[in-house]
């Protein structure tokens, strides 16, 4: 009876924990959607709590509007704005904010009821503490990466703290699901295979240097750099790699260089997906890794042809928005696989 009711709250727990998953992938999406749309600036002051509701009448929006004008991406950038410009952008970042704030609530919320009704077990309570110090970190680590914006002679969030915001919002992500999953799956749910361990370890290391070029791909907007595919610009190793000096920077600042390591990792990844595939195509037995693997190897399929497609529309606005967010989204979910692929595929057998 009692090891009934613990799995029944840990299940409870689990569930919270994964509402939390999808609403953190919809928080980066609405992020995305802020970059794309050059919403990020719009909302020049933190207001933790006075910030959740929006300007109210046509004076408050004008003063709002002001203070946005002062930025040097209004001067220089959306300089030819109407007040029905600047609500749009604004409405994004608004959004953006206010969904972080219903993750905390529902965070909360949640956590003080299973603490109330005694669902949470004390081997919860540190990674429940964990938790909630990396939200902070997020919501700390976003709001910097506004004020590298608001700077002068800056047009855009710097693609350094945008990127930084970006990678601890899918850490945050991973942390969760992987708490979750520790309480829902079940040991002979799991596959003991060490080489496939060791294989899913070198593709999420591979995996987590794309995203991090991926969140500078967006910040430097390299895909316009470069709207061509297979080629760069024509060429296939671009002669700009190194016009940078010295020759480190390039790494960071350099769209170009940006944007060939960005293809180079996919090529990279795609092989390892695909070594990874054929190496597990022979396991049998275990309908939750099958599942997954089989998920794994539709989402890289995918993902390189959202990239492709992004590349090539790069210069088109409206197309560049939907597939850039497809291309984001798709990854999100190779992440979420990836992280549930480790989880369930062990080196060696758990302790009970």
């Amino acid at each position: 009876m009692n090891d009934t009711l613990t799995e029944r709250s840990s299940k409870q727990v689990a569930s919270w924990l994964l509402l939390g998953v999808g609403m953190i992938v919809i928080q980066v999406l609405l992020g995305g959607i802020t970059r794309l749309t050059e919403s990020g600036l719009s909302i020049t002051e933190w207001k933790p709590i006075t910030g959740i509701l929006p300007p109210i009448g046509d004076v408050a929006w004008q003063a709002e509007f002001d203070k946005y004008k002062v930025t040097d991406q209004f001067k220089y950038v959306h300089h030819s704005f109407s007040l029905s410009d600047f609500k749009f952008i604004f409405f994004w970042e608004w959004f953006h904010r206010v969904w972080a704030r219903m993750m905390f609530v529902v965070f909360l919320v949640g956590f003080i009821y299973f603490v109330a009704t005694k669902k949470i077990k004390k081997q919860m309570i540190v990674p429940m503490i964990i938790l909630f110090f990396l939200g902070a970190i997020q919501g700390l680590v976003g709001w910097l990466m506004v004020k590298s914006g608001l700077v002068p002679e800056k047009y855009y969030v710097g693609h350094v703290e945008l990127t930084t915001h970006f990678i601890a919002a899918l850490g945050l992500l991973c942390y969760t699901l992987w708490f979750a999953l520790s309480l829902i799956i079940k040991p002979q749910q799991q596959l003991i295979n060490a080489s496939l361990k060791k294989l899913l370890a070198i593709i999420l290391v591979a995996f987590v240097v794309q995203l991090i070029y991926g969140g500078f791909m967006a910040g430097m907007k390299a895909a316009i750099a470069a709207p061509s595919w297979p080629d760069i610009n024509g060429e296939m190793v671009p002669v700009n790699l190194y016009e940078l000096q010295p020759a480190l920077k390039n790494i960071t600042y350099n769209p170009i260089m940006i944007h060939f390591i960005h293809r180079g990792l996919a090529y990279l990844l795609f092989i390892l997906a695909i070594f990874w595939l054929m190496q597990s195509k022979a396991i049998a037995g275990n309908p939750l890794f099958n599942r997954l693997r089989m998920g794994f190897a539709v989402l890289i399929m995918a993902q390189v042809v959202l990239g492709i497609l992004t590349v090539l529309n790069a210069t088109y606005s409206n197309r560049l928005i939907w597939l850039g967010i497809s291309h984001q989204f798709t990854a999100m979910l190779l992440l979420i696989l990836l992280t549930a692929l480790l989880f369930v595929v062990r080196k060696k057998q758990p302790l009970l």
